[in-house]
């Protein structure tokens, strides 16, 4: 591989949008090095591709490579004072932002780029395995791993590369795909963006970067992605939209949703037929994740029924409600939802595929902009559970503020007191779950942070007890 990313260093190679990049990379042939905090599972695989990783980051681990990187790549996450970018820049060495080296990976390709507030991972994932289903193998980065084959990038032998495009700090503005799918347009991020017109104002920008000829395709449903969706006419870029309020001739108009045995069927109409769309993951607001890959498959080639097949046998994506096991009669989910209104879908969606069953929800509120922010609207989604276990807030990348805990999300839940719980000690939560469930309930841990960890100890702790 020539170019800048010849040889390159990726500082916190660990994380799931750096790892898809070193995995890219690493299959085009080029040299890769990198450094995190800590080991992860994810160094095992990239290992074994050949790359150089060190454990720790400090200015030396820039000569992991012989002759040194050509680049260093970086993410949002890393302050400027790290030594390895204060090394880097002191070489005069070329340093790229995480999506600015994913846009070099795209060149010369058809480009998907899925945006939105919410729902971005699953509906990428979706387009993804479509696509593989028609066995156009594309290249694809995804900020979370496919069940189907455990990675989150490939590149691919295709000419379509299909990426999830983050919005949370502007960075999606480097890429110029054909095709832009906007499942939704909310308040979200207020730490970076400052303001909700700052926030929708990034999404204006993205329409910037469509490159002539291409489309957008908009949900119709959530009014910020359907006002978002009419200035895009203003500018002249065409437009396909999604959803029950859709009505254009060239729409995917959803005419009716019903779950199935944890699964889900959409009846719809697109190009003047209609269609039935199984979906393999619960919930109406899957099944317009589901139809808006569909777009995206039919407006990057694919066959309109292969598509089908494939977006029907999508395994799910990690940390989206995925299955982690059952002991004395408890169901064990995990969810990677840290918003509202995500709080709220997978709740709705959860609750048929409980069959009859309590659901108990475990949330960890993520980073305390977002709970001081939305505290309350946290509370009315965590209602829809039958029994909340609230944990501490996971700051991420922030300093904890004043008078922001779990607390404030735990007085929001309107729910007898009895059947809410605030617990900020991480270790007490796994016997608490299970000396809160019986027979035939279903346990959702939830969050962006490190929750995901609990699943596998309430269900060991259930074991104990039983």
């Amino acid at each position: 591989m020539n170019g800048p990313l010849e040889r390159a260093h990726l500082v916190g190679i660990g994380g799931a949008g750096m790892s898809g990049i070193a995995r890219i990379l690493l299959a085009r042939g080029a040299a890769v090095s990198g450094s995190d905090a800590k080991e992860t599972r994810t160094f095992l695989t990239l290992r074994a591709q050949g790359a150089r990783i060190a454990v720790g980051q400090v200015a030396e681990n820039l000569d992991l490579l012989p002759g040194g990187p050509t680049a260093v790549v970086v993410s949002t996450a890393i302050k400027d004072t790290n030594p390895e970018l204060v090394e880097a820049r002191r070489r005069g060495l070329t340093v790229l932002h995480r999506s600015q080296a994913l846009a070099e990976l795209m060149v010369g390709h058809q480009i998907a780029c899925v945006a939105g507030t919410h729902g971005k991972t699953s509906t990428t994932s979706m387009l993804t395995v479509a696509l593989q289903h028609c066995r156009l193998d594309p290249s694809f980065a995804i900020g979370g791993d496919l069940n189907e084959s455990g990675a989150n990038a490939h590149h691919g032998t295709g000419g379509a590369f299909v990426a999830e495009a983050d919005e949370s700090d502007g960075s999606f503005l480097v890429f110029s795909p054909s095709v832009a799918v906007v499942t939704n347009v909310e308040a979200d991020h207020l730490d970076h963006h400052g303001t909700v017109e700052a926030y929708v104002a990034v999404f204006d920008a993205f329409l910037d970067r469509i490159t002539p000829g291409g489309v957008l395709i908009a949900c119709a449903d959530d009014p910020g992605s359907a006002a978002l969706a009419e200035r895009a006419q203003n500018k002249g870029i065409r437009v396909r939209r999604y959803g029950r309020l859709a009505t254009g001739p060239d729409d995917a108009t959803i005419l009716d949703y019903r779950p199935a045995d944890g699964v889900g069927l959409a009846r719809l109409t697109l190009g003047g037929q209609e269609i039935e769309l199984g979906v393999a993951v619960p919930g109406e607001h899957m099944a317009g994740n589901a139809v808006a890959a569909l777009l995206a498959g039919i407006e990057l080639g694919a066959p309109l029924a292969e598509l089908g097949e494939g977006i029907a046998a999508f395994g799910g994506v990690r940390r989206r409600f995925e299955y982690k096991g059952t002991a004395a009669g408890v169901r064990v989910y995990d969810d990677y939802a840290h918003h509202p209104t995500e709080v709220d879908a997978q709740l709705r969606a959860v609750r048929p595929a409980a069959q009859g069953g309590r659901v108990v929800v475990v949330f960890q509120p993520h980073m305390y902009s977002r709970t001081e922010t939305f505290s309350t609207e946290f509370g009315t989604a965590l209602g829809l559970a039958d029994e909340v276990v609230v944990l501490d807030v996971f700051g991420a990348r922030e300093e904890p503020k004043p008078g922001v805990s779990g607390a404030l999300v735990a007085d929001a839940v309107p729910l007898p007191a009895e059947r809410v719980h605030y617990e900020p000690s991480f270790e007490r939560v796994p016997a608490l779950v299970a000396g809160l469930v019986k027979n035939g309930d279903l346990v959702l841990t939830m969050g962006a942070g490190d929750v995901t960890m609990l699943g596998p100890e309430v269900l060991a702790e259930l074991e104990r007890e039983a």
